[in-house]
């Protein structure tokens, strides 16, 4: 077995020993289908993870690679839907590696989902010894760090940081992992900034067809603030822009979908 991949339910409880579990909360998600423990600073599961794998879809029983994957939620979300699915969360920080693998104990998914410790941007040879194989997944979901450092104020907790600062130039990288993970006709699913629209269909060009946009608003009427990518590997069809979803009325609550959508109850049609 690799070193770099986190098996076993002895880490989870070593990652509690070691203290780790004084600064984590436990957290129900999807109507109380996910079970999560997470750090209580620094990056955490919230809306964006929830957009993302309800915009998964179902791969039946092919398998899903969650790249950058933190504690886990969205690769064990996509899990607890899809009754078939086998899930590898990729994660290149050793202490969220070490809830993500705590986590599917927790829900019982360690018999179909694994953790590998292993960097999305680390050389072919070095992802591939990982265990990161080529051609090992029928769907890549990924949340990758939205902002540039420099161009936005960027958390003074290091892990928050990481998880959400990467120079513009590494997306292209992180898309090269995607595509050399998906086999043939395989599916892409991602979360980012609107702002980078350009630079996302620059890095998908000659990877990834057939790609399919979903803008996320607030409320209705107000711009943007995220985005929802679906793409095909090898595909040439056109690319398709689809209605947005609102998260929020006019009186702050979640509008039905939105509500729906966290619950588990329904998934968005990219």
């Amino acid at each position: 077995m690799s070193t770099e991949e986190v098996t076993g339910k002895a880490v989870g409880a070593a990652a509690m020993d070691r203290g780790e579990g004084a600064s984590c909360s436990v957290d129900a998600l999807f109507g109380g289908r996910l079970t999560v423990t997470q750090p209580r600073k620094g990056h955490r599961a919230g809306t964006d993870a929830v957009l993302l794998a309800a915009a998964s879809g179902d791969p039946g029983d092919g398998t899903v690679v969650d790249l950058g994957a933190g504690v886990g939620t969205v690769g064990l979300a996509i899990a607890a839907r899809c009754p078939r699915v086998r899930a590898v969360l990729v994660e290149r920080e050793p202490a969220l590696a070490s809830l993500a693998r705590h986590n599917c104990v927790v829900n019982r998914f360690d018999d179909r989902v694994r953790v590998i410790a292993a960097d999305v941007l680390a050389p072919a040879r070095a992802r591939h010894a990982a265990g990161l194989a080529p051609a090992m997944a029928d769907l890549v979901v990924t949340n990758p760090p939205f902002y540039a450092p420099g161009r936005f104020r960027t958390s003074p907790d290091a892990s928050r940081s990481r998880a959400h600062a990467m120079d513009d130039g590494l997306l292209d990288q992180w898309m090269r992992t995607a595509a050399d993970l998906l086999k043939p006709r395989g599916r892409l699913v991602m979360i980012h900034r609107p702002d980078a629209l350009a630079l996302i269909l620059a890095v998908l060009a000659g990877r990834f067809g057939g790609i399919t946009l979903m803008p996320v608003h607030p409320r209705a009427g107000q711009a943007a603030v995220r985005l929802l990518v679906a793409a095909v590997k090898g595909s040439r069809s056109p690319l398709s822009m689809l209605p947005g979803i609102a998260l929020h009325d006019e009186a702050g609550r979640f509008t039905a979908e939105a509500e729906a959508v966290h619950r588990g109850d329904a998934g968005l049609a990219l």
